[in-house]
């Protein structure tokens, strides 16, 4: 059984970046080491918005080639696409693979696919692939993606619900996700009921050294013993 996302949680992950919850599940379990996260640099349509936080809806895509398939098992496909994203658990993300990566040209986020995501409750898109019509996405519905391009190609559905990898990060339908413009990580399950404790400590063991050094006539003598009481506090 899943841990609940409650709505206590799901405010404190909305206003923290991605950066510190990676931190605080270090906190949470106890050592370094975490590595569930993506690699390399992704592109956000909001980068001064909230973090896109919930449950994967996975699904893959391709847009270099028209598809080969019967234009009715096609047009099945992604109907059976729009109502598995539709019908999700909230709070969830749709995950979607472009498995053209890293050759991707087909703009799968663009003003209508994700105004119609965001209007099935969702809280936002995480991808491989393109998206575009970046003045006129919904406010609200960030899409982190792989890159921007003009064209949505040959674009179309492959598969859904089932494991995706994104930027090298894994992801299994159903995982926690969040991300923001850093890229995104998926959080274990056994550190969700955790989350709010681990990012509290890490804030506040944060601050130690932060206001410290924003103190007028900071130097190395303030510095060292800051550092000493942070060491002692991620103990």
């Amino acid at each position: 059984m899943t841990p609940p996302i409650t709505n206590d949680l799901l405010k404190i992950l909305r206003i923290v970046d991605t950066p510190t919850v990676c931190n605080a599940i270090e906190v949470a379990q106890g050592q370094r080491g975490f590595n569930h996260f993506t690699r390399g640099t992704m592109l956000c349509s909001d980068p001064e918005g909230a973090a896109v936080v919930g449950r994967a809806r996975t699904a893959k895509i391709a847009a270099v080639n028209p598809p080969t398939e019967d234009p009715d098992v096609i047009r099945t496909r992604r109907m059976a696409y729009y109502r598995y994203m539709a019908e999700g658990n909230q709070p969830s993300v749709a995950v979607v693979e472009d498995i053209d990566y890293p050759h991707c040209i087909g703009a799968y986020w663009g003003e209508i696919n994700t105004t119609v995501h965001k209007g099935f409750g969702m809280s936002g898109a995480l991808t491989n692939g393109v998206m575009r019509d970046l003045g006129d996405l919904p406010q609200g519905f960030p899409v982190v993606a792989g890159s921007i391009g003009p064209s949505h190609g040959f674009v179309h559905v492959r598969e859904l619900n089932t494991p995706v990898e994104v930027f090298g990060l894994k992801i299994r339908p159903g995982e926690l996700i969040h991300a923001d413009r850093h890229g995104a990580l998926v959080v274990p399950e056994d550190i969700i009921p955790q989350l709010p404790d681990a990012i509290e400590k890490l804030l506040k063991t944060e601050r130690v050294i932060l206001d410290a050094a924003r103190e007028k006539g900071f130097d190395f003598d303030a510095f060292e013993v800051a550092w000493q009481r942070f060491e002692a506090s991620r103990t």
